[in-house]
């Protein structure tokens, strides 16, 4: 899918992510150590190293992917910066299954390493224990904040449909956008409310809005991958459009519906906690920017290369995100 909402440029890949030092064995934790490194060892048992390595390896597949969600997280309070990463890392690696498949393999080997990479997933949430670094990591944070499978379960749904639906109808494109998009959103959301007083309350409250953003990144992404999404993948997302019959006034029309869904996000972003909107209000921002230049953009280009959103112009929308926040 790419698909996955991560890739503004993507509005396009890149953020740091330091993974944590630790003994390569346990003789490591023997009794030359110093004293420090000795109270460090009382302080950290293997499974917290453990987890620490499974934290360092979401990082690394946000930082690999995404450098729009990347540089969001960094605005993000802990702990709901690395339960996001944790997030982000788990579908990053189902879409990659589904988009980037091994040379020489099938539809069916696809499906197989899907299902299986479901069930350990369900498996982590269950146990909060996976083998796999990425999926133990979000299992561990979908426990912590309360995402179940009434979320997960849909997103893996919409990865399936990726492998085996090329073109999609008004009601198999609202139930793609969901389980593929909306849901993410849903899980995020669950991370930025976790330490609050009434979490499910301000949920049921923000649940719409962070619905309308999620479907906003997919539907922009699906329109900035357009090209690739028909040429290399095959699929056609929007129903009823030929990818190569996208004209001016049939690009005006989709981005009018991404603004709305935009605007109604925005106004749920105002009442987040306050240490997660500056990066949410990021995103918004990125991705509103690459409408705003897709708009710009001929459908004719459209068709046939990738508009981005350059550093420069980032850095314009996080320098305006950051001033917003200083008042």
């Amino acid at each position: 899918m790419e698909r996955t909402p991560g890739a503004a440029d993507d509005p396009g890949p890149r953020t740091s992510a330091a993974g944590p030092a630790i003994p390569t064995s346990r003789t490591g934790r023997g009794r030359h150590r110093t004293g420090t490194a000795r109270e460090a060892d009382r302080a950290s048992s293997p499974a917290d190293d453990y987890d620490r390595v499974a934290e360092a390896a979401a990082a690394v597949v946000i930082k690999s992917y995404s450098s729009s969600f990347g540089l969001a997280t960094r605005l993000l309070a802990e702990p709901v910066r690395t339960h996001v990463r944790n997030v982000y890392a788990m579908v990053r690696v189902a879409d990659e299954v589904v988009d980037a498949p091994r040379p020489g393999g099938s539809r069916a080997q696809q499906a197989r390493v899907l299902d299986a990479l479901e069930a350990d997933v369900r498996s982590a949430m269950a146990t909060g224990h996976s083998a796999n670094l990425v999926v133990h990591a979000f299992g561990r944070s979908a426990r912590a904040c309360g995402v179940d499978r009434s979320l997960v379960d849909p997103f893996f749904e919409s990865m399936r449909t990726d492998l085996f639906r090329g073109e999609h109808d008004a009601a198999s494109f609202a139930r793609y956008v969901y389980g593929s998009a909306e849901v993410v959103g849903l899980m995020c959301l669950r991370a930025f409310l976790a330490h609050e007083p009434e979490p499910q309350a301000a949920y049921d409250r923000l649940a719409p809005g962070a619905r309308r953003l999620g479907a906003a990144f997919q539907k922009v992404n699906f329109l900035r991958d357009l090209a690739s999404d028909d040429g290399q993948l095959g699929r056609h997302y929007f129903p009823g459009l030929d990818p190569a019959a996208l004209d001016d006034r049939t690009r005006d029309l989709l981005l009018d519906d991404i603004e709305a869904d935009l605007a109604a996000a925005d106004l749920a972003i105002r009442e987040l906690p306050a240490g997660c909107r500056s990066a949410v209000a990021l995103a918004h921002g990125l991705f509103a920017e690459l409408c705003v230049r897709l708009r710009a953009t001929p459908a004719e280009r459209i068709r046939t290369e990738r508009v981005r959103v350059p550093g420069p112009a980032k850095a314009r929308v996080l320098a305006r995100t950051l001033a917003r926040r200083a008042r």
